[in-house]
């Protein structure tokens, strides 16, 4: 197997589709079909079974899968040694977070970058997922949850506020608990926004779900029900009122992350900086109570 047939292989075990497969590599689904059939006709065994469900292992993919995980290891290992030793203020970088950062804090920053260092792309991916530093799907990670594994060179640079969210017809049927929710998935449901809402409303119904929270904040605009929402965007809406009470706020703390071998990178170290300056300069309005 070659570097492509390997990650090929591995995304789509990983995934456990083509179009999810694809969407890892930034290829498109038919793309991906054709490098897997490729990969099969080449190697001249199939490691992947296509089911009613997505693509599982066959029995000589199970028996090859550790060997592909550990050449991969070795592979972004050697990339990270060499691009991390990259002086240039010039390149792509990569940079992850959740949409209640990426679209009024992030990306201001990084186009203030961008006029003080022209060559430097920075690729903004605003996603719910934790896209992996040591697998080199990101370059930096911004998140509201602690990095795990001692790869990461983690700090903690800031905090946002949430409160309680709704439009005002939704006031009174909230001081008797009788709301619907606007709230996560359910892969997100240990999030402690979610856990806010099951508290406060232990009885209520679910009225919408996803885990974008700029979704979630058009949806209770809309009078969806109840949102735990960032109060520095949900403040800004004219239609929502803030629920106050003493269990209804919280504030989670945002860790950046960014894998030991890149963050001397002086790209990498421009946006890990300009993006730290960013959280600085608009604390007191993530976080009010901070001021």
């Amino acid at each position: 197997m070659d570097w492509d047939d390997l990650r090929t292989f591995l995304a789509i075990a990983r995934h456990g589709t083509l179009s999810a497969a694809a969407r890892s590599l930034g290829v498109t689904q038919p793309t991906m079909g054709r490098r897997l059939a490729a990969m099969e006709k080449r190697i001249g065994a199939r490691l992947l079974q296509r089911t009613p469900t997505g693509y599982a292992l066959t029995p000589p993919g199970e028996a090859v899968l550790g060997n592909a995980e550990r050449a991969e290891a070795e592979v972004l290992a050697a990339e990270r040694a060499i691009t991390g030793r990259d002086v240039a203020l010039e390149g792509v970088v990569r940079l992850t977070t959740v949409d209640t950062l990426a679209a009024r804090i992030v990306a201001p920053a990084l186009a203030a970058l961008q006029d003080k260092h022209p060559g430097i792309v920075v690729e903004l991916v605003p996603d719910t997922r934790s896209l992996s530093l040591s697998k080199r799907e990101a370059d930096i990670a911004l998140r509201m949850t602690r990095f795990e594994g001692h790869e990461v060179a983690t700090r903690r640079v800031g905090a946002v506020a949430i409160g309680l969210y709704a439009t005002a017809e939704w006031i009174e049927p909230a001081k008797r608990g009788d709301v619907r929710l606007v709230t996560v998935l359910d892969d997100q449901a240990h999030l402690p926004e979610a856990k806010l809402l099951r508290e406060v409303f232990p009885n209520a119904s679910i009225g919408f779900r996803s885990n974008s929270r700029e979704v979630q904040l058009h949806a209770t605009l809309a009078g969806a029900g109840v949102a735990a929402l960032a109060c520095y965007r949900a403040d800004l809406e004219p239609s929502l009122v803030r629920l106050k009470n003493s269990k209804s706020e919280l504030v989670r703390d945002i860790w950046l992350g960014v894998h030991i071998d890149m963050r001397h990178m002086p790209r990498v170290r421009a946006v890990a900086d300009a993006v730290i300056a960013a959280l600085k300069e608009n604390s007191s309005v993530l976080n009010p109570k901070a001021r």
